[in-house]
């Protein structure tokens, strides 16, 4: 894992999380890989090792890795496509009629946000 940016926003077990089910949905992770230990992760970023162990329990109680004793966490077959299925499902739920709805009030065109280059205008957002 590289450098973690701990924010006040969300609890930072939940934080461990998400960069963990990111890592699994850019293909960082891919099933059958092994998480790094809890005891790694604590010391790596100074961790209580209740924060990282709660954030792998959550991974386990979504199926979305598994404990094999003794030897340590694994990523689950299928992880990134229930993922990809539940991350997309969420989007078009939630951010993207949030999304819409900045859209028209700043009065702009779908079709030509979606045609125009991904770097943007430049200017600070």
């Amino acid at each position: 894992m590289s450098a973690i940016g701990w924010n006040d926003n969300a609890p930072i077990y939940r934080q461990l999380k998400e960069r963990v089910v990111g890592m699994m949905l850019d293909g960082v992770l891919k099933p059958g890989d092994a998480l790094p230990s809890v005891r790694q992760i604590a010391a790596e970023y100074q961790l209580n090792p209740i924060t990282v162990s709660r954030a792998y329990q959550e991974l386990v109680d979504e199926t979305l890795v598994e404990k094999r004793r003794g030897l340590g966490m694994y990523v689950t077959e299928g992880a990134r496509d229930k993922l990809l299925a539940t991350e997309r499902e969420r989007f078009l739920r939630e951010d993207w009629p949030a999304m819409l709805e900045r859209i028209r009030r700043l009065g702009l065109d779908v079709a030509a946000l979606l045609s125009a280059p991904a770097a943007g205008t430049g200017a600070a957002s």
